[in-house]
């Protein structure tokens, strides 16, 4: 065998093995993006409902610990009935529930919303009334950060807790987010649906406010079945 042919031999047989390598890395490193990013939600799932605190450092088996034993998933149709696991198609909404004791504390709902620069996510938590917001996270948006960006921090979050999604007379209004101090902007007896905004991110506000609106009108049949049951 002349040398040329060893040497197409070696390459070939090179390339093989380096194509097998880099494959072996891209799969591991995807399943490992997808690990963290499965985390991160349910890191925030946890931290809507009181469970966890941003600032606390916990290992991923504290956290996977803590969301098995205190959350459960289900999934709701249109007219917000619950769909089995094994029946649930792509129109079917997730809800996810905070169980403490056997007892539902709250519902859990994700929120996917437009901002100023891409999309928003995060997970809306109310009470067990339905009407309550329990909390509120961010954990995924491209919003300019010290501007629209400061929807992520505790500090912003906060303000939702407390807050209601139904006005006076029992009507869906959601959480808005005002232009401004909610004490200097939005009347006393509205005060309750909103939360302060963010200096100069009045379209961040706006693309949110809109976004969770839009949201809790999909899970209204749902809220509404909860209420009647609170009542």
């Amino acid at each position: 065998m002349s040398n040329h042919i060893k040497s197409i031999i070696f390459a070939a047989i090179l390339s093989i093995v380096c194509s097998s390598l880099l494959t072996l890395a891209s799969t591991g490193l995807k399943e490992y993006h997808l690990k963290n990013i499965a985390l991160d939600k349910q890191k925030n799932i946890l931290k809507s409902v009181g469970l966890i605190q941003e600032d606390k450092a916990l290992s991923t088996d504290t956290i996977e610990e803590l969301y098995t034993n205190s959350i459960r998933q289900m999934w709701v149709d249109f007219e917000g009935r619950i769909v089995p696991k094994q029946q649930k198609s792509i129109k079917d909404l997730p809800v996810y529930l905070h169980v403490k004791n056997g007892n539902i504390q709250s519902y859990i709902i994700p929120v996917d919303s437009r901002g100023l620069w891409g999309r928003i996510s995060g997970y809306l938590a109310l009470k067990k009334d339905g009407v309550t917001v329990s909390g509120f996270t961010v954990y995924n948006h491209s919003e300019t950060p010290g501007l629209g960006g400061e929807i992520d921090k505790r500090w912003f979050q906060k303000n939702f807790a407390g807050k209601k999604i139904i006005d006076d007379r029992g009507k869906l209004v959601s959480v808005a987010i005002a232009k401004g101090r909610v004490a200097d902007k939005i009347p006393e007896s509205r005060q309750k649906n909103f939360v302060d905004g963010i200096s100069g991110a009045t379209l961040t506000g706006k693309f949110l406010s809109g976004g969770l609106k839009l949201t809790l009108i999909e899970y209204e049949p749902l809220l509404k079945k909860i209420q009647k049951k609170e009542d």
